[in-house]
């Protein structure tokens, strides 16, 4: 040997403590970066939901060329929905569709939800 000490047992452990100290170190701040990520996206999240308007009572349908109206829906109807050409309406302006003999929704019935059929 050239004059260097034989690694004693005490030291190889000392060193490999502060091995797994180091990894454990990055891996926590890695794990911290996450939490903080998930945090913002939640937050995010809760600031949308709470931005986003309400949902308009009613609906109106128009037809694809935009104009003709087709029909009247409340405004939580699964139809209108899918159908994609419905715009936010008010009371009065639902019934006055519906009193135009614009077709009610026979899926949600809006005529009924504003007391014009019992």
């Amino acid at each position: 040997m050239s004059g260097e000490q034989p690694l004693l047992r005490l030291d190889a452990l000392r060193f490999a403590r502060r091995v797994v100290v180091q990894q454990a170190v990055r891996q926590l701040a890695l794990i911290d970066r996450w939490i903080a990520e998930e945090e913002r996206r939640q937050a995010e999240r809760r600031r949308g939901e709470q931005a986003r308007p309400a949902m308009p009572e009613w609906l109106i349908q128009y037809g694809l060329n935009r104009r003709n109206v087709d029909a009247v829906h409340t405004g939580d109807c699964w139809a209108a929905a899918r159908s994609g050409r419905c715009r936010p309406a008010t009371r009065q302006q639902a019934l006055d569709a519906l009193r135009r003999q614009v077709p009610a929704c026979v899926h949600c019935r809006p005529d009924t939800a504003l007391g014009l059929l019992e």
